[in-house]
């Protein structure tokens, strides 16, 4: 099997069971972590345009893994991230990066998280090596291994 495809069977079995995973960890830091994961994918590129903006609230309103937080608390703290990438990209990913460090000691949820990241990056059906790049650095500030996610 390629690594390609090994990697669409691990998603596939992961997202399964992510939703209940998520469900473990409903607070704020994780939802957090969560949403910052989610803006620096959306920022991989160095920028995020309305259309990926749209793009990722439209997959935060409507994952299923999700639907476990408040919509509107959501999307205010995806906008809070972005806002944060808008202003300067560095201190955009310094700020995400620093929410999702919140998590670090909790390896359980800290692999949800990383789940949920691969599933966003995965969810316009091209997981580029732009977006694996920025989960591998997350993987790093959660003390995960970023092979265990085929990464």
């Amino acid at each position: 099997m390629s690594i390609s495809g090994t990697f669409s069977s691990w998603l596939k079995s992961t997202r399964s069971t992510l939703r209940d995973q998520v469900k473990k960890f409903q607070n704020r830091d994780f939802m957090d972590a969560v949403v910052a994961g989610c803006a620096l994918v959306a920022a991989s590129d160095g920028q995020i345009d309305s259309a990926e903006k749209q793009k990722m609230a439209a997959y935060i309103n409507r994952s299923e893994e999700l639907k476990v937080f408040n919509m509107n608390d959501v999307i205010a703290r995806f906008n809070h991230f972005v806002s944060g990438f808008e202003f300067d990209h560095g201190v955009g990913k310094m700020e995400a990066l620093k929410a999702i460090g919140k998590i670090r000691n909790n390896p359980e949820a800290a692999r949800v998280l990383i789940s949920v990241c691969c599933a966003i990056g995965a969810a316009d059906g091209n997981f580029d090596e732009k977006e694996k790049k920025v989960v591998r650095e997350i993987c790093q500030t959660v003390n995960l291994n970023p092979g265990d996610f085929q990464l």
